[in-house]
């Protein structure tokens, strides 16, 4: 087995900039290395070095009983990770991409989710993989999961939106002792506007912390994942015209932070909430009523969302860019909340 970390895990190393989908390997490789217990499932992360290449090179130096290339047969090897996680090892599980998790759902919901409450131990596993639209990848290649599993108790659920953030993350994930479905947009990969340099040094990010990623005054947007940058951007067009949006990166799903959000509003008084994912259903509903039940005193306008559409992911590019949430989309609504 070779000795040296590839190219591709090792640029924080040399201090050079890192993409979200290379702090994604670093953290892997890192946590394999700390922890002989971290091994890796998934269908082509071995030999192939995995769809994205997050992998790339970790066969030859962790070997095949650590680097484990699947069949295809989500619910069964997620249900074999499940069974390591109970010997005692720290399995993580790729998904090729995150809407094949669907055969898996079982196993998560009913076995997963519920071991620790059933007196069958702690279950420390992540299940990763790229999510996300913007890539002309249709239905099948480009859904956001999160709300399929944000109503089970037990699982945690993480969807990063910076390198420094998911590198953090992910190591913090590997190392709880519950079930982790950690996403990962695979527009925000290899994106040039998202490099970053990080620390030498060993570091986690907590779960269930979200982080302030713009600070303002005159509102609060509440988002995660590529929405984060997306928010940003309505931010800069934003106060050429005086207005101060304050931007919470979420990062945590499940859990959520009731406290930074309520926090924010509590200084902005008004809220709006961005997610990439469709309307109904979607986590804005949620955050809304919690923040009706916390930080309704402070609001001084309708809490209001901007969303995809209610349709599955199209097919055409046109299509696409009408049912994702825009720059122009996230403007208008901030406009006329400000206005309010």
């Amino acid at each position: 087995m070779s000795t040296d970390a590839p190219a591709h895990v090792s640029r924080t190393r040399a201090g050079e900039p890192v993409t979200l989908l290379e702090a994604i390997g670093e953290a892997l490789w890192e946590e394999m290395e700390r922890d002989e217990r971290v091994f890796l499932m998934g269908e082509d992360i071995g030999a192939y070095g995995g769809a994205f290449k997050v992998t790339r090179g970790f066969l030859d130096h962790f070997g095949p009983e650590r680097v484990i290339d699947t069949p295809i047969s989500e619910g069964g090897f997620t249900g074999a990770a499940a069974g390591a996680a109970h010997m005692g090892l720290r399995p993580v599980v790729e998904m090729q991409f995150m809407d094949f998790i669907s055969p898996a759902y079982d196993i998560l919901t009913n076995y997963i989710a519920t071991s620790l409450y059933r007196g069958a131990g702690p279950m420390p596993l992540v299940v990763r993989g790229p999510v996300g639209g913007g890539n002309r990848g249709g239905p099948f290649h480009s859904q956001n999961v999160e709300m399929a599993f944000f109503h089970t108790p037990g699982l945690k659920i993480v969807y990063p939106s910076n390198p420094h953030d998911a590198k953090g993350l992910l190591k913090a994930a590997i190392r709880d002792d519950n079930p982790v479905i950690f996403e990962e947009h695979k527009g925000l990969y290899r994106a040039p506007h998202c490099r970053q340099v990080l620390a030498r040094e060993d570091y986690v990010v907590p779960l269930g912390r979200a982080r302030t990623a713009l600070e303002g005054d005159d509102l609060t947007v509440a988002t995660y994942g590529l929405m984060v940058h997306r928010s940003l951007d309505a931010a800069a067009e934003l106060a050429k015209d005086g207005i101060r949006v304050e931007v919470i990166d979420l990062r945590t799903l499940l859990p959520l932070d009731d406290e930074a959000i309520a926090a924010s509003v509590q200084k902005t008084g008004k809220l709006l909430i961005v997610h990439e994912d469709t309307r109904t259903g979607g986590i804005a509903g949620e955050i809304a009523i919690r923040m009706n039940e916390r930080a309704f005193e402070w609001l001084d306008g309708p809490i209001l969302r901007v969303t995809a559409i209610d349709s599955p992911v199209p097919f055409s590019g046109e299509l696409e860019d009408y049912f994702l949430p825009s720059v122009e989309d996230i403007g208008t609504a901030a406009r006329y909340l400000v206005n309010y």
